[in-house]
């Protein structure tokens, strides 16, 4: 993994991730190291041998989840979502050739093919957090308050 950090007037962090690493993994190890608490994913490419996600299944409350993996080879066409608090809350879009797409909300077991690139920006006067919902049973994003 190759990490490297611009520290100008706006921060960024690049990750530069190799076969057989983890994406959702290496980002948080990132995330922790760097010491990022707020910030957004602006760009995430690359190639995974395996995919694991979860997507909503109906449009009532709560919300219901479906896990799944897709194991063949995919390019990584997008990441991209909030880190609030340290955690970051992202999504992909994958696909195999010219058979289908796929988009979710990415989860650990996700593993790298060839190599992945994701550019994070990170905000350090704007501190972002996600509360419970208790009605609907959602974390929803807004303000640390």
């Amino acid at each position: 993994m190759n990490t490297m950090r611009y520290g100008g007037p706006v921060e960024v962090v690049t990750v530069g991730l190799g076969p057989g690493e983890m994406l959702l993994e290496s980002i948080r190890e990132v995330v922790n190291q760097q010491k990022i608490e707020n910030g957004v994913v602006i760009s995430g490419i690359g190639t995974l041998k395996s995919c694991q996600l979860h997507s909503v299944t109906h449009s009532d409350f709560p919300p219901n989840v479906k896990f799944f993996t897709i194991k063949k080879p995919l390019e990584l066409s997008s990441i991209s979502g909030i880190i609030a608090d340290g955690e970051p809350h992202l999504h992909v879009v994958v696909s195999y050739i010219d058979e289908m797409a796929y988009s979710g909300h990415l989860e650990n077991g996700s593993e790298v093919l060839y190599l992945a690139e994701v550019a994070i920006l990170v905000f350090n006067d704007f501190e972002m957090s996600r509360h419970i919902d208790k009605e609907r049973n959602v974390n929803l994003l807004g303000l640390k308050e």
